[in-house]
């Protein structure tokens, strides 16, 4: 193992995948350095912590959940979080249009909430469904087209047209359908032919999405802190507020990484490094061109003077005259992310950097919100003075029509560079679970440990075409 301290190696972005990187790789005995622009580590897992009036309150950058086929992984997150690690139930709803639908949809709520017209287009399109226009090729089709194919015209209008075009920010029919496979868990119209007409007993189990999972005490962000300060512990280097401005690459290999810390800027020369920073920006930092791009996150957190606010984790907003895509409540995964006796709301508002929603100052976003939050039934005189936001400017690759065809672009320009591995789900611009993410880290560290080349493998881990949430081992 002694020979391996020689080695420098740079993990560029302390998120899951970058952490599990270090990990392994300290583990192995390589000296590691690793870089983060925040403050804290985690990326698009951390969890924040407000000092309220009241005590604190915790959000998380969005709902996160730890789900996993992977037993190795789970026996780590297991091991490492030991009695903080909780279990929680989801529970999800879809609002739209004045009425509450459960999340994944399903034929008797439908037929007990849904309006006579939806359910008779519906029933109509599921009668159609077998004649209805299929895409040739799937990886060349559209969201609207895959979804049509699987729900039908009326399902589609109802709850997806509104709600992914203010997610994007562009019409679902210049969207890519390559990520709905793994991602949508709603009711299939096949799924529901299938069950309604008579045939022999068998395989009846309609595709469903995982509702049990576990979740630390104070937040999915103290997964990530606790293994950080391990691997201070075990000797990585870790630089916070740290920010990569350039890649110096000398012929096939990269020789030096600069950074800004403390108003200052740094240099070292590295062996290797494994960056999880957003693909356009690794490629901005060598001088390349890259054309993709991300949808951002503005999260709008206030506290809420009552102790609950319902038993939904989630909540879907489908109306398109909305603001936010998702309310969610963090009591809701662990009592403790917010004050006994009170508890909070977070909105995730979709939009681009430097968009009026982007700049609007978070007083005039919070009054925005709040008419929303009354539209939606909450009594808005309970909501808290205060008000915490926080923003992921790189929340979603845009995946839209030929991202893939740019992604490969970049992906080449990027291989003939041998000492530099892209991971994690900025790192590879894929739309992945937080265990994909931390299984690409492991990759990655496994292919310095061996010396061989995986670098394609890592950009298409579990890239399969079915919902990655069915089965968890937990």
């Amino acid at each position: 193992m002694g020979d391996n301290s020689s080695k420098k190696i740079a993990v560029l972005g302390a998120g899951p995948a970058g952490l599990m990187a270090a990990w392994r790789l300290r583990q192995a005995g390589f000296t590691v350095t690793l870089f983060e622009q925040e403050a804290v580590v985690g990326g698009m897992c951390a969890t924040q912590r407000f000092a309220g009036k009241d005590g604190d309150y915790r959000f998380d950058y969005g709902g996160h959940r730890f789900i996993t086929k992977n037993p190795e992984l789970l026996a780590f997150i297991d091991e490492l979080m030991g009695e903080d690690l909780l279990h929680a139930e989801r529970k999800s709803v879809i609002r739209f249009g004045g009425r509450t639908y459960d999340y994944p949809l399903n034929l008797p709520n439908l037929l007990k909430t849904a309006p006579l017209s939806l359910m008779a287009g519906a029933m109509k399109d599921l009668l159609l469904l077998p004649f209805a226009k299929k895409p040739s090729d799937f990886a060349k089709a559209s969201f609207a087209e895959w979804i049509q194919s699987h729900f039908g015209r009326t399902l589609y209008r109802q709850f997806f047209e509104g709600y992914t075009g203010k997610l994007w920010g562009i019409n679902p029919d210049r969207l890519s359908a390559d990520w709905a496979g793994q991602r949508i868990s709603l009711i299939d119209l096949k799924d529901v032919a299938r069950r309604l007409l008579p045939r022999r007993k068998g395989n009846l189990s309609v595709r469903t999405y995982a509702r049990k999972y576990r979740y630390p005490k104070y937040g999915f962000g103290q997964i990530f802190t606790t293994l950080g300060e391990r691997l201070v512990a075990e000797g990585v280097e870790l630089k916070t507020s740290a920010t990569i401005s350039r890649l110096d690459r000398v012929g096939d290999r990269i020789e030096r990484v600069h950074w800004q810390q403390d108003g200052l800027e740094q240099s070292e020369a590295f062996d290797q490094v494994i960056s999880t920073l957003p693909l356009p920006l690794t490629c901005q930092h060598l001088g390349l061109p890259c054309e993709l791009h991300y949808r951002a996150l503005r999260f709008v957190n206030m506290p809420l003077n009552q102790e609950n606010l319902s038993d939904n984790t989630w909540q879907y907003l489908s109306d398109p005259h909305i603001l936010a895509t998702r309310l969610q409540e963090p009591r809701r995964r662990s009592p403790f992310m917010a004050p006994a006796g009170k508890t909070s709301v977070m909105l995730e508002v979709p939009c681009n950097p430097g968009d009026a929603t982007w700049q609007a100052p978070l007083a005039t976003l919070r009054e925005r919100v709040s008419q929303d939050l009354a539209s939606l039934g909450v009594d808005t005189s309970r909501l808290g003075d205060e008000t915490f936001e926080a923003r992921s400017e790189y929340a979603y690759p845009l995946m839209d029509l030929g991202y893939q065809g740019r992604r490969d672009a970049a992906i080449q320009r990027l291989m003939p560079i041998g000492n530099l591995i892209m991971s994690g789900r900025q790192g590879t611009f894929r739309y992945i679970f937080t265990d994909t993410a931390m299984e690409m880290g492991l990759m990655a560290a496994d292919m310095v440990i061996d010396g061989v080349d995986r670098r394609h493998a890592i950009f298409n881990h579990r890239n399969e075409n079915t919902v990655i949430e069915t089965q968890s081992v937990a």
